[in-house]
């Protein structure tokens, strides 16, 4: 077994982008950190870009280390650093760390052929799968750390990090923790509501996404009747889509989901004006529609965007139990109402009144409509009752942080609520908020003003909020 630092070995796939060198890395991480004596580990997948030119330095440079949103998606592949808040940390003398949050991407990722090959019995998996959260992924950074920064003075060994989304909730778990192995922190539209469960969080953006449809029939009114008449369809016909799932009314409602980024409103109008558009010629939807609406949705693709979802915000044991499929029935069911008959029941004017859509929350119908999700019903099931949840924020530790912290709250965030992370952050001491309207969920992605106006905010350029 090779005894060579982590960044000497010799045996690691690099290649050049734009602007940096790429390295492909994996490392050996524990399942269970309170078992590591256990044997059982997962697979870590980092993607090392290291400045280009810069090549000799990789074991002085700082690291910052990326944290993407989901939960249960991989890190994008940049293609290039020579733009986007990579060019901003590049210009800021970082190397950069892109890591696949455990269970997704090229880390052990989760799937029910994944888990049917490990375990026999529905209570293992839901247990197995139980490790994949924020705690566990922040363990898996620090191990990491310490690998990559061994034989470093300790000034020289912290991160900083950056947190798109559920990103920023993982930075949130990482100052609990291991604040002294944290240089500095910026979060973009993920500071965490500091709950024990996911309700609240679903009143809120229930309420953000009835503002959100209003907007969009504003902008598109011709779609009241086209969205009327394709959920009319789908309620009269069963329609199945090209890899097997189901398009139900209620799945293409959750298009809405694209209302929470830049270019969202355009590209749901898109599905919606084709599909009528098909309706209207053919009397159902294209082989073309039905792609289209199908490659737009990742639960499939992500599963554990879908069975860990509300997981996220649970703590102190607190079960999910479907808590955005309850509170909608509860609190939100006319104005989500997907049933044709009563729709067409509302009133004498049903045929003006706008169906509406839905955001980011998970149903459990939705393992009955998905293909593959169908595989993972009961183990998704025994998520939402799971009652083991341990701590994933420690409110006194973030009340006494020392570490320099910038975030970005949008105003009119539909995924995370303004309202709540504002709570959060006056809950961290020292966290600079940066509130504004300008974007949306996407806003790192969409402007790389978010990432230079963030650092410009920590280094105390920008004094006036």
């Amino acid at each position: 077994m090779s005894t060579a630092h982590e960044l000497d070995r010799v045996d690691i796939e690099s290649y050049v982008i734009p602007g940096g060198t790429v390295y492909e890395r994996f490392f050996e991480c524990p399942l269970d950190y309170s078992q590591p004596e256990s044997g059982q580990t997962v697979r870590v997948f980092v993607r090392h870009i290291v400045p280009l030119g810069k090549e000799s330095q990789v074991r002085e440079l700082p690291f910052m280390l990326y944290l993407q949103g989901g939960p249960g998606f991989g890190c994008r592949f940049p293609g290039s650093v020579k733009g986007g808040w990579h060019s901003t940390a590049i210009s800021e003398g970082y190397q950069i760390l892109l890591m696949d949050q455990r269970g997704t991407g090229l880390s052990s990722p989760i799937s029910a052929a994944s888990l049917d090959a490990r375990f026999g019995s529905t209570a293992e998996k839901v247990e197995y799968v139980s490790r994949f959260r924020a705690d566990s992924i922040v363990r898996d950074c620090e191990h990491i750390r310490k690998i990559l920064c061994q034989g470093r003075a300790d000034k020289d060994s912290k991160l900083a990090l950056l947190g798109q989304s559920f990103g920023g909730f993982c930075i949130t778990t990482y100052l609990s923790l291991f604040p002294a192995s944290v240089s500095k922190a910026f979060i973009t539209g993920g500071i965490p509501p500091l709950v024990d469960g996911p309700d609240a969080v679903y009143q809120a953006t229930y309420a953000r996404m009835l503002s959100r449809n209003k907007q969009y029939y504003e902008r598109f009114p011709r779609d009241v009747a086209r969205v009327r008449s394709i959920m009319e369809h789908l309620n009269a016909v069963d329609v199945v889509l090209p890899d097997g799932g189901r398009l139900s009314p209620r799945r293409f409602q959750q298009l809405g989901i694209s209302f929470g980024f830049t270019g969202g409103f355009d590209s749901v109008h898109q599905l919606v004006f084709q599909a009528a558009s098909d309706l209207e010629t053919l009397g159902k939807l294209s082989a073309s529609a039905l792609a289209a609406i199908s490659s737009s949705q990742g639960f499939d693709t992500n599963p554990l965007y879908c069975i860990m979802h509300e997981a996220i915000y649970c703590q102190k044991g607190t079960p999910s139990l479907w808590s955005a499929h309850r509170v909608r029935e509860t609190c939100f069911a006319a104005e989500f109402e997907h049933s044709w008959d009563r729709i067409a029941a509302r009133s004498d004017e049903s045929s003006s009144l706008p169906v509406y859509f839905t955001g980011e929350s998970v149903y459990p119908w939705m393992l009955d409509d998905y293909a593959e999700l169908r595989k993972l019903k009961e183990v998704a099931q025994g998520l939402a009752e799971y009652t083991g949840w341990g701590q994933l924020y420690d409110a006194n530790v973030l009340a006494k942080n020392t570490v320099p912290v910038a975030g970005v709250s949008y105003y009119n965030d539909m995924f995370v609520d303004f309202n709540l992370s504002e709570q959060t952050a006056n809950a961290v001491k020292g966290l600079r908020q940066w509130v504004t309207n300008e974007y949306h969920h996407n806003g790192l992605r969409a402007d790389s003003r978010v990432m230079t106006y963030l650092v410009s905010l920590l280094r105390g350029d920008i004094t006036d909020l």
